[in-house]
């Protein structure tokens, strides 16, 4: 989103609603979990608010809430990563990062630029926990909890998301499938009615390694993609795996939770620090 402060409240609506659905399940666990994000979220705001920078005008309405093509041209790199990020809605490397942005986006971002920010991000973090609405972090691995440095997500996901299991660059790419299917025909990503070329050329890439999501009997090219297709073909793989990548990833995130501190539950543990998934067996 081209406002932080719009993306923070965003966020902290979101994690109210969940700690709702946490309890009413009966989950403690979970909903303190939640709940110590949700604390943190509002700590951001407050720090936002107390800046006293005046607050954008709100973004014009956007479909699925991809936000507007047109906004951000000059935003900083972690405000491009960001949007790229909550439009695939899971951890992504660099070049598909840069790859979304391209399509969706305008401004610059390179792949070089990531490295340092990831850096950036941790001390900020761990000068000032909290000052900012979010965080670019690396995901997690399932077994030693020690980040990913290839993937990059956001700090206001929860663990689960953040977490990469064994089934889980499988997941994301299906489920990073089915959201950018869902916003090629958004009126942001459109000129004159149409997708914009670069959203198409990513999507046929996704849908090149799906089985079934290529058009059949249609000339090779990115214009005779269908979207509903890709979607129907992501979803139709993803519910053969996502219960048992669910499973790993939730038991990895109740050890993380109850191993890690708050900064070591966003940037990962030192190898030495957490004992390996198999010694525990």
């Amino acid at each position: 989103m081209s406002d932080p402060l719009d993306a923070l409240e965003q966020s902290i609506s979101s994690l109210r609603r969940a700690i709702r659905a946490a309890s009413a399940a009966g989950d403690s666990e979970r909903a303190g979990e939640l709940r110590a994000q949700l604390r943190r979220a509002e700590r951001a705001w407050d720090a936002l608010i107390d800046t006293g920078d005046p607050v954008p005008a709100p973004p014009p309405r956007t479909v699925a809430g991809v936000p507007p093509v047109a906004l951000g041209s000059q935003l900083p790199a972690r405000e491009h990563v960001h949007r790229a990020l909550m439009l695939l809605g899971t951890p992504a490397a660099p070049k598909l990062i840069v790859g979304v942005h391209e399509a969706f986006f305008l401004g610059e971002l390179s792949a070089s630029k990531l490295s340092s920010l990831r850096r950036d991000e941790e001390r900020s973090y761990r000068s000032s926990p909290g000052a900012r609405p979010y965080y670019l972090c690396p995901a997690l691995s399932h077994d030693l909890l020690t980040p990913v440095r290839a993937l990059v997500t956001i700090s206001t996901w929860t663990l689960e998301q953040r977490i990469i299991g064994p089934l889980s660059p499988r997941v994301d790419f299906l489920t990073g499938a089915i959201r950018v299917a869902e916003a090629v025909h958004a009126p942001t990503t459109s000129t004159k009615g149409e997708p914009r070329p670069a959203a198409l050329r990513l999507l046929w890439r996704f849908a090149a390694n799906i089985p079934d999501a290529m058009p059949r009997g249609a000339p090779g090219h990115e214009s005779a993609l269908d979207p509903q297709q890709v979607i129907d073909a992501a979803q139709a793989e993803l519910d053969v795996h996502l219960h048992a990548d669910r499973v790993t990833r939730a038991e990895a995130s109740r050890r993380a939770r109850t191993s890690l501190g708050d900064a070591q539950q966003l940037f990962g543990a030192p190898p030495q620090n957490v004992t390996p998934l198999r010694a525990r067996a």
